[in-house]
């Protein structure tokens, strides 16, 4: 560290180390200035250090070291008041507030002192004359600590009661306190009220609305806002990450993990801040974050994922039963020695009561992956799961197991497969139980159903047990299934051969009536299914040379036979109805094969229909979606969100997590097309929450975040859209994905975090952007990412930079004939080169070069709307060269030219007046915005008529301008501004006649 050798350079570093993050090595930095400013011999400067020294101890981890520099500075102020300036002075009573806080977060403090304190704090605000409303805030505080409701509510009344003075609490944090005691009190709709206008925006401050953002998460969560309680987390938790005094906070959003069954994120919170378990500075905020490791590691206890690792405390690997035990232990010592401080169990009794909540959402789905660091803390599951009164019932006899399991199986119920599997289980497990050769071939054939492709094996067991029941119509549908399973596993022509007996056996049988349609119809719908696995598969599956014409109509004939026998017997038997709707949707996929769109979505429909008519929805899911795929194909995006949302009602609790998840993911491509992005948002983050449950968040639940993302951009909410986007980022990828996701994503994230005021890391994800796009043979994308990087370069403070990306981007756009977006960059170049110390000269050659490019590319413009947009590029080049001149003048106000510049400028800014009426109305806001920047320039070389006639004419402009206007009302009263600066100038230089004079004009 250099020697600092004067009082400026001082105050230089200081505000540099201000700027760093919160932690030890800002605090050591500080420590190492004020040694510095003890050697300048200045007493101001060991004032304002210490001040800094105080400062980053209170926003760190290291909270119990203010005192030391506190109490020195309030000796120098009793010994030697004057030595502090009017800043200090405020200062040193301002920082009273956080000697109080300090205090009783401190439980080695007795509360005799905190009491003295407070009266020290309440004589001295009474000597320099403050309100005591920041005495009562700190009364309130201490009552509330310790839980004396009476004082604290008489103290709170009196806090709100005393006026509001420089030493009270900013509105924003004041809100938190007040709304905090409504939470304390139980009264959490009335702390959301005192919280919105932070909430909102309204007020803010260095350390709001983080905290109010993680406060609100609980009430929110209890009222049932769980919307609020979502997006407050993900634009809460971006606020606090990397601040390290915000332990407090921080734990709030772990607690609300814990709380809505997002145990695995709570998980990678812990890990992001590892000194958190251990940091002993700040002994309250401790306590509270032992009390959420507590309580979410015996949530991950309850879930049977106790021997599970997690992050703790680095000295050692931990379990979550390990952990849990510790952190409760922690919590409650230090709640122990705060209760012997205060004399009472009030945090002991807080403590507890938060240890020991249980979840109040069984899963909130928050749209961000969080099992990145190998954390599981859920299992995986299905949409659909056992009522607790089924859990509970006792097991059913073998008698009544195979009544449900052929109920079910009969109506074509969900479940069914399940159903005969437990008749299995039951059978073996009974003793003496015997099942007839009907039972064991039911049995036999629903496994076989369950094993798929593997199942042909038994389901020929299943047909020899059906025949030796007594059903050959019923064994040789069985022999069908075996064969259609062939077909699956791709052994298609094994599968035509080895249906063909059957099918010719069972058409004999039915004729004599040896067997029922049910059978029957069976044995020809394997034959179809077969046949139409033939179709998919293409001529390669045909053998023999067949052609695919042949294909399809030897399987379209199969599929028709099959409605020709049901549909005389589809009304009353859900079988034979679930036949004809299969049949149906066969047609549909053949209609699709023969290039018939439009007739393949009306058969989809149709068969949809059939199965919600026959009580079948769950059936009807399949064709519904492919419906909507064809309507979107057809461009009717209104049919295909009906489809997509009948599909979603028809699966109800029966639709797999996976199918849940494509249906949401698809109907929010749907809605998203139409600009509707509030409820695509809502069906992305499903689609995303159901593809988690599935297990295939790195896939396609990736890609509806990315959705999600883009979503809740367009609706301006940018911190949940960053951290939605930085979440599904790493799972992207060229191979699966394509390289325009990953831009897309970069670019809609790097715009998210302009929005927030990182700078440098949105044109960090701008560049990574552009260096992808480098390689694509189409450079729009390439020269707007170069262009926006440059931008964000310029914000973050870097413009030697920013002045390269602009010079890139402007490469990129000459070569691909764009010169707006050419002149932007150079129009771009030149502020920037204003702010260097290379003085004007390049700034104004930019301009020039800008101008000329406008003015070249008019001269060749081949139609009228590109010579109107040419025009109102050139005159806006025209107005902010104007203005660059102008603000060179006054800052190169010692080279006596000022006049001149001035000048000159007037007549850039006159020209863009020009450029712009000669658009006419389109232009209207443009010409008098530069009609007044003309009227400014004017008075500023003493030209007061001339202004206020340039004032006057916009006053005219807009004398029956729309009230709703609101650049007419701008420009309204930027032109009275400019009639009330020019009256008091002009009386200053030409007296009362000079006056007169102008208003008479």
């Amino acid at each position: 560290m250099s020697e600092i050798t004067d009082f400026d350079a001082l105050r230089r570093a200081m505000a540099e180390n201000s700027e760093q993050p919160e932690g030890p090595a800002r605090n050591a930095r500080a420590e190492q200035l004020l040694a510095q400013a003890e050697r300048l011999n200045v007493p101001l400067a060991v004032i304002e250090a210490l001040g800094h020294q105080l400062k980053v101890y209170n926003y760190s981890s290291e909270k119990d070291k203010m005192f030391v520099p506190f109490a020195r500075l309030l000796r120098m102020w009793d010994e030697h008041p004057e030595d502090f300036d009017e800043y200090e002075t405020l200062s040193l009573h301002w920082v009273f507030k956080w000697m109080s806080a300090g205090m009783l977060d401190q439980p080695h403090v007795p509360l005799a002192s905190v009491e003295k304190w407070l009266g020290e704090m309440e004589h001295r605000y009474r000597l320099a004359g403050h309100s005591e409303r920041a005495v009562r805030s700190a009364e309130f505080s201490v009552a509330a600590h310790v839980g004396d409701v009476e004082r604290a509510e008489r103290a709170y009344a009196a806090w709100l009661a005393a006026d509001r003075d420089g030493m009270a609490d900013c509105h924003a944090c004041e809100l938190h306190g007040q709304g905090w005691w409504q939470v304390e009190r139980g009264r959490d709709a009335e702390a959301l009220r005192l919280w919105a206008p932070v909430l909102d925006g309204e007020f803010a401050c260095a350390h709001e609305p983080h905290t109010v953002l993680a406060s609100s998460l609980g009430p929110l969560l209890r009222l049932g806002r769980l919307d609020e309680a979502r997006a407050n987390h993900l634009r809460g938790f971006r606020l606090v990450r990397a601040m390290e005094s915000m332990r407090g906070a921080y734990a709030d959003h772990v607690e609300f993990c814990a709380l809505t069954g997002n145990e695995a994120r709570g998980l990678e919170l812990l890990a992001e801040r590892p000194a958190y378990f251990t940091d002993a500075g700040q002994p309250r905020s401790r306590m509270d974050f032992m009390s959420v490791v507590a309580l979410i590691m015996d949530r991950l206890t309850a879930l049977g994922l106790g021997d599970q690792g997690v992050p703790g405390p680095a000295d050692r690997s931990w379990t979550a039963r390990e952990l849990a035990a510790h952190a409760r232990e922690e919590a409650l010592a230090l709640a122990a020695r705060f209760d012997a401080r205060n004399g009472t169990t009030h945090v002991s009794q807080r403590v507890r009561e938060r240890m020991e909540q249980r979840p109040i959402v069984e899963r909130l789905a928050l749209g961000v992956r969080s099992d990145r660091l190998g954390y599981t803390a859920r299992p995986v599951t299905t949409a659909t799961a056992p009522s607790p009164s089924a859990a509970s019932a006792p097991e059913p006899d073998l008698a009544a197991l195979l009544a449900e399991a052929r109920r079910l199986s009969d109506s074509l119920r969900p479940n069914a497969v399940e159903a005969w599997a437990a008749v299995a289980r039951a059978a073996e497990g009974a003793e003496g139980a015997e099942l007839d050769a009907r039972d064991r071939a039911e049995i036999a054939d629903h496994e076989a159903m369950d094993l798929g492709p593997a199942g042909a094996e038994l389901f020929e067991q299943a047909a020899e047990l059906y025949a030796a029941a007594g059903d050959p119509g019923e064994a040789l549908a069985a022999r069908a299934r075996a064969a259609y399973v062939r077909a699956l596993a791709g052994r298609v022509d094994e599968a035509v051969e080895a249906v063909a007996g059957p099918y010719d056996e069972v058409l004999a049988l039915y004729a004599e009536d040896g067997t029922g349609v049910r059978q029957t119809a069976s044995v020809l719908m394997g034959r179809a299914r077969i046949l139409m696995r033939r179709v998919h598969e293409g001529d390669d599956a045909a053998g023999g040379g067949t052609s695919q014409d042949t294909v399809l109509a030897e399987a379209e004939a199969a599929v028709r036979e099959v409605l020709a026998l049901v549909e005389g017997h589809s009304g009353a038997d859900v079988r034979l109805a679930s036949r004809a709707a299969e049949a149906r949707a066969m047609l549909a996929e053949l209609a699709v094969h023969h290039g018939d769109v439009e007739k393949a979505a009306v058969l989809f429909g149709r068969a949809a229909t059939a199965y919600v008519e026959a009580g079948l929805p769950w059936f009807a899911v399949e064709y519904e979606a492919r419906l909507a795929g064809l309507a979107q194909h057809l461009g009717d995006t209104t049919e295909a969100e009906r489809a997509l949302r009948a599909a979603l009602e028809h699966g109800g609790p029966h639709l797999e997590a996976t199918g849940r998840a494509q249906l949401h993911l698809q109907l929010a491509e749907v809605l998203g097309g139409r600009g509707e992005s509030e409820e695509a948002a809502e069906h992305a983050l499903d689609a995303a929450h159901w593809a988690d449950e599935a297990g295939e968040g790195p896939t396609f639940g990736v890609w509806a975040r990315h959705l999600l993302g883009g979503f809740l951009l367009r609706q301006g909410r940018w911190a949940e859209a960053a951290e939605v986007l930085e979440s599904a980022l790493p799972d992207l990828s060229a191979e699966t994905h394509g390289d325009g996701a990953i831009v897309q994503t970069q670019w809609w994230l790097g715009d998210c975090l302009s929005e927030l005021g990182e700078h440098r890391a949105a044109a960090e994800r701008r560049l990574q952007a552009a260096e992808i796009a480098r390689h694509w043979p189409e450079q729009h994308d390439h020269a707007t990412l170069a262009h926006l990087a440059a931008e964000s370069l310029g914000h973050a403070g870097m413009p030697a930079e920013a002045d390269q990306a602009y010079a890139r981007a402007g490469e990129l756009w000459r070569s691909l004939g764009n010169v707006h977006g050419l002149v932007r960059s150079l129009r771009a170049r030149a502020w920037l080169a204003l702010r260097t110390d290379d003085g004007t000269e390049p700034a104004r050659e930019l301009m020039a070069a800008g101008v000329h490019e406008c003015v070249s590319a008019l001269s060749t413009a081949a139609d009228e709307e590109s010579r109107q947009r040419l025009t109102a590029e050139l005159g806006h080049t025209h107005r902010q060269f104007g203005d660059l001149l102008a603000r060179s003048s006054a800052e190169d106000a010692e080279d006596g030219s000022i006049r001149a510049t001035f000048e000159e400028a007037l007549t850039e800014v006159e020209e863009a007046v020009s450029v712009f009426a000669s658009l006419g109305a389109d232009a209207r806001h443009a010409r008098t915005g530069a009609e007044l920047a003309a009227g400014w320039l004017a008075a500023d070389l003493g030209r007061g008529t001339e202004a206020a006639a340039r004032a006057r004419a916009v006053l005219e402009e807009y004398a029956d301008a729309d009230e709703d206007d609101e650049s007419a009302r701008e420009r309204q009263a930027e032109a009275e501004q400019m009639l009330r600066v020019v009256r008091e100038g002009q009386e200053g230089r030409e007296g009362p006649e000079g006056r007169e004079a102008l208003e008479e004009d």
